[in-house]
């Protein structure tokens, strides 16, 4: 019998890893452990070779343990996560981003390689095939990637995986639909804003742009938190 490898290796060009990290990273959001590489290829129905080319993109982004497999780097966080979502409140989770995240810009506007930055661009506008969170979560995703500070990445992941939980959830998928395309304009143009700061090596109005734009979200979440619909950054 011949092997998934040898069969669909050919099948699965680079341009289809986009969807695969796109697919890998809404799997890391809404679960503790990925399945093992056979099973995982299978559900996206890519070669596994594909699979690996994708985890290894993850790894290089510090999005996952670049020591590990992805299944095991996502079970070895999966116990941080959820005690931290035990103890902490969506408030305390802004506070902590307006800590890291526009540090992540001033260093991603200095050492953001040309493709990262063409990604940080990229992903500054919301597609239409993903949800307003899921989109929000690609940019900063990109920031942070651009940022080169693997520990600082770590942090980042770890501060969104506690504020996707569904227990601390506050998401534009909460909100309104007319409401949200609303939020969903003004985010993608302070999104822009952060990102051509960025492309420009602008280190100081990118720092910036990102706590402006994260202190606007806290504020609106201030104000919406009793009906917990709020805005996501």
């Amino acid at each position: 019998m011949t092997d998934r490898d040898d069969t669909t290796a050919t099948q699965t060009p680079d341009d289809t890893l986009g969807p695969v990290l796109t697919r890998l990273r809404e799997m890391i959001a809404e679960m503790p452990q990925l399945p093992p590489e056979r099973t995982l290829s299978e559900q996206l129905n890519v070669s596994r070779h594909a699979l690996r080319k994708a985890l290894k993109v993850l790894r290089d982004a510090g999005e996952i343990d670049p020591a590990r497999s992805g299944r095991r780097a996502l079970a070895d966080r999966a116990p941080s996560s959820t005690r931290l979502v035990q103890s902490t409140n969506p408030l305390e989770v802004m506070e902590m981003r307006l800590m890291i995240e526009p540090a992540l810009a001033r260093l991603a506007a200095l050492r953001a390689s040309p493709d990262e930055i063409a990604r940080i661009l990229q992903t500054a506008h919301s597609p239409s095939g993903l949800s307003p969170s899921q989109a929000d979560q690609e940019f900063h995703r990109a920031v942070a990637a651009g940022s080169r500070n693997s520990l600082a990445s770590e942090l980042h992941i770890l501060l969104h995986r506690v504020q996707n939980d569904a227990r601390l959830r506050f998401t534009d998928s909460d909100a309104d639909s007319r409401t949200t395309e609303e939020r969903v304009r003004m985010r993608d143009d302070e999104h822009r804003t952060i990102a051509e700061a960025i492309a420009a090596r602008d280190p100081d109005r990118a720092e910036e742009a990102m706590y402006e734009h994260l202190e606007r979200t806290q504020r609106k979440l201030t104000g919406r938190l009793g009906s917990r619909s709020t805005d996501a950054a």
